[in-house]
């Protein structure tokens, strides 16, 4: 599932940021309180043709405190997604469509967003 390759990909490139495929329940065992920043990775689109898979995913950069710390870390997860098909064999391909202030006004959580197709072989 490529959507695993690319949340194990962006572990490694945050340092310890948590990444994760959907939100976590909070409070829980483990995360009584958001983290101050993370990352959300979710599939918005995608095809095959003639066995290449072309997914569409939007990277969320939250961040609780400051819009700049969401800024900060959007820059980040831009930084190792541009690089991400010289990193992961099974990626052809990487190419940012858009990025853009996505803050949450309703829960007043800062985040950036930024969405990449990807171009992956199964």
């Amino acid at each position: 599932m490529i959507e695993v390759t690319i949340k194990n990909y962006l572990e490694g490139a945050l340092n310890g940021v948590p990444v994760f495929l959907e939100l976590p329940e909070v409070p829980s065992e483990d995360y009584p309180q958001w983290p101050e920043r993370f990352v959300l990775i979710e599939k918005v689109g995608g095809s095959r043709r003639n066995f290449v898979q072309l997914e569409s995913f939007a990277i969320q950069s939250h961040s609780t405190k400051r819009l700049a710390d969401a800024a900060a870390l959007d820059e980040q997860v831009r930084d190792a997604m541009d690089v991400m098909a010289e990193d992961v064999e099974e990626i052809g391909s990487c190419r940012m469509a858009s990025n853009y202030n996505h803050t949450d006004i309703r829960t007043k959580r800062y985040r950036y967003q930024c969405v990449y197709d990807i171009a992956f072989s199964r």
